[in-house]
C-alpha cells in the first residue's frame, strides 16, 4: 500500500483509471449475463427443446441445429482461405510487395463493411444469381466472406509473432520452406490462430442481418445445406419482435451464451493440447 501511494500523481491517476476501466468492463459483463439468466432461466423447459417448432412450444432445437450447420460450413470455407492467405503474405511474399499491400487494404476494407451490405450482396449473388435460393449454404458463404478478414489478420499477426530463430533453426537442420511452415511455424502460431477462429465463431453465431437475406427465417431443421432455416440469433429476434414470447427469447439468449462459452472452452482446450 505504501509503495502504491509513493507513486507520482500521474502514475497514480493512470493506475486508478486502469483499474476502474477494468472493473467497469467486468461489471457490465456480469450485469448483462445476470439480466439474461434471471429473465431466461425460468422459461428453459423441455418443450423448448422439442424436435419440431410450433406456436405452443416455440422450440429452439431447429435453430440450434441450423446454427451448428452454419458455423461448420462457414469455417470450412473461411478458415483454409484465411490461413493460407496469411501464410502467403507472411512466409512467401516479398516484403514491400504491392500485392501484399493491396491484399491487406482489401482485408481491412472488408472488415469495416456493415453486415447488412454483406446480406444484400449474398442475396443478389448467392440467392438470385447462383440460384441457390434462401438456404443455409447461401448464408454460410456470405458469412465466410464476412469473417475471412478477421481470420486472415489474426493468423497473419500470429505468424509474425513467431521468432525468426525458429525458422532459422529449422533451415539449419536441413528442413525446406514448406516443412518449416507446417511443422514449426504453424504449431507455434496455433493459439493465436484459434483465438481468431473463436472470434469468427462468435460473429457467425450472433449474426442476424446477413442471414435474414440469405438463409431465411423458417423454423425447421434443414434437410440439407440447400434448405432454408433460422439460427439461434434469428430465432431470438423473431420471438422478441412478435412480442408474445419475450421470456422464450431470453431463454434462447441463455442457450446462446452457453453455446458460445462451450465453444470457447473447447477451443482453449484444443489450443493447450496443440501447444503441449
Amino acid at each position: 500500500m505504501k509503495k502504491f501511494l509513493r507513486k507520482k500523481p500521474a502514475d497514480l491517476f493512470l493506475s486508478l483509471f486502469t483499474w476502474l476501466c477494468a472493473a467497469a468492463t467486468f461489471l457490465v459483463l456480469i450485469f448483462i449475463i445476470g439480466h439474461i439468466v434471471i429473465n431466461g432461466a425460468p422459461y428453459i423447459r423441455p418443450s423448448l427443446f422439442a424436435f419440431r417448432y410450433n406456436s405452443d412450444n416455440v422450440s429452439l432445437f431447429p435453430a440450434l441445429v441450423t446454427t451448428v450447420m452454419t458455423v461448420m460450413l462457414s469455417l470450412i470455407i473461411a478458415v483454409p482461405v484465411g490461413v493460407f492467405s496469411a501464410i502467403y503474405l507472411v512466409e512467401y511474399a516479398k516484403r514491400g510487395n504491392r500485392l501484399v499491400k493491396l491484399v491487406r487494404v482489401t482485408a481491412e476494407t472488408l472488415a469495416g463493411i456493415p453486415s447488412i451490405v454483406y446480406g444484400l450482396f449474398g442475396m443478389l449473388f448467392f440467392v438470385i444469381w447462383m440460384g441457390w435460393g434462401m438456404s443455409v449454404l447461401a448464408g454460410a458463404c456470405t458469412l465466410s466472406i464476412m469473417i475471412l478478414p478477421l481470420i486472415m489478420r489474426t493468423t497473419e499477426e500470429s505468424l509474425k509473432a513467431v521468432p525468426d530463430s525458429y525458422r532459422e533453426g529449422s533451415f539449419g537442420l536441413g528442413a525446406g520452406k514448406l516443412r518449416t511452415v507446417f511443422r514449426i511455424v504453424l504449431p507455434s502460431a496455433s493459439p493465436g490462430i484459434l483465438a481468431g477462429i473463436i472470434l469468427a465463431i462468435g460473429r457467425v453465431v450472433g449474426e442476424t442481418a446477413a442471414l435474414l437475406y440469405t438463409a431465411g427465417s423458417i423454423a425447421r431443421i434443414p434437410g440439407s445445406p440447400m434448405a432454408s432455416g433460422r439460427t439461434l440469433a434469428i430465432h431470438m429476434y423473431a420471438l422478441s419482435s412478435e412480442g408474445l414470447y419475450t421470456g422464450q427469447a431470453y431463454a434462447t439468449a441463455v442457450v446462446l451464451l452457453v453455446v458460445v462459452i462451450g465453444i470457447n472452452a473447447m477451443s482453449a482446450y484444443m489450443a493447450k493440447k496443440i501447444v503441449r
